[in-house]
């Protein structure tokens, strides 16, 4: 069987040259006689591939010396905890609430302090990002926290919001390494790797030095402090080693691309194929505004249920596999990754115009 075009949220389509690399490697890494998956997170082999990884992350997001980069486990669903744990000074932190990950981490945070939601776009099914030109920050606030891609509602912050001085912590998993960004504008920024980046079970975490400290909050889990994994080098205990080296060899495909401003470009022409379809079908409509819409998840709709249901077993049937929208908003979601070629999402829009012209 040919490989199939996967627009999955997550885990999602990794490079296919990368997977073939990994699978040269499985049995025997560069000569040592065994597999990554087996081998000593402490061994001199693995020290060099996390390093590396580092590194090359490192250099493809310019990221400061101030700041730290944590391999770590348990998800960006954990950070909704490690972050109120480790940030909350005051213990009241602004949330902006955009869509259902956004939405958990404010109501995690509630456990720690006091969580205040600074905007919302829930009344129109988080379907645009609000204006955060002139939150209701307070002085006493710790910090200021966004979900700035929204895989499930296909939003994207365009512009970050006016924090008014705070630390931006922002959640990136689903727009992770899409596009040039400008790391000195966060305090901590955080993603799972399973939409961008590698398999899941690894999540990035950059954070400002200054914000790794000892006075946590009381309770705080010694695996949980940012202080524990930067004093030892995300290494305090076994980290999900297999799933850094893969990570390690996507920043290198990345690199070899051309970095983040050639898979920014590739990423908005890729976009550009879907959303000018979309824009112009009559069966097919998008659902996010305009000026909002994230070149990593496009959900869409037909009106019907019936209708919806019978394109996702047809495009299936083609070889579009997952695009079956998340489960709470239902119609179809296609996330259009880094990895995806462009001519998947060519094949997919040839595909819908197929099918809009035999449905019509």
């Amino acid at each position: 069987m040919s490989r199939v075009y996967n627009f999955s949220a997550g885990p999602a389509v990794l490079p296919e040259e990368v997977l073939q690399e990994a699978a040269d490697e499985m049995l025997d890494y560069r000569g040592c006689g065994m597999s990554v998956m087996e081998m000593s997170h402490r061994s001199k082999v693995y020290d060099q591939i996390i390093k590396e990884a580092e590194a090359d992350l490192r250099e493809l997001m310019n990221i400061p010396d101030n700041y730290k980069v944590l391999f770590l486990q348990g998800g960006a669903s954990q950070q909704f905890a490690a972050v109120p744990m480790n940030l909350m000074k005051n213990k009241k932190a602004g949330y902006i609430v955009t869509g259902q990950w956004a939405k958990k981490a404010y109501q995690e945070a509630k456990m720690y302090g006091e969580a205040v939601e600074l905007a919302s776009s829930q009344d129109k099914t988080f379907s645009y990002i609000p204006d955060c030109s002139d939150l209701p920050i307070t002085d006493d606030m710790d910090y200021v926290y966004i979900c700035e891609n929204n895989t499930i509602y296909g939003t994207k912050f365009k512009e970050l919001p006016n924090t008014k001085g705070k630390d931006l912590v922002a959640d990136v998993s689903s727009c992770f390494l899409s596009e040039p960004v400008d790391v000195t504008k966060y305090g901590v920024i955080y993603g799972g790797v399973q939409k961008n980046i590698g398999p899941a079970g690894v999540v990035i975490v950059i954070i400002r030095e200054d914000l790794i400290r000892d006075d946590v909050l009381a309770g705080t889990p010694t695996m949980l402090k940012y202080k524990t994994q930067a004093d030892n080098d995300s290494l305090y205990n076994t980290p999900p080693c297999y799933g850094i080296y893969i990570c390690g060899k996507v920043f290198k495909w990345i690199k070899k691309m051309g970095g983040l401003t050639a898979m920014k470009e590739h990423n908005e022409k890729k976009a550009k194929i879907l959303y000018d379809f979309l824009d112009q079908s009559k069966l097919f409509k998008g659902t996010v505004v305009k000026e909002d819409r994230s070149l990593m998840n496009v959900p869409f709709v037909t009106g019907s249920e019936e209708m919806d249901a019978k394109f996702i077993k047809a495009a299936e049937k083609e070889g579009f596999v997952s695009l079956k929208g998340h489960r709470t908003v239902g119609g179809m979601r296609a996330s259009i990754y880094n990895a995806m070629p462009i001519e998947g999402v060519e094949k997919l829009v040839e595909f819908m115009d197929k099918f809009e012209k035999e449905n019509a």
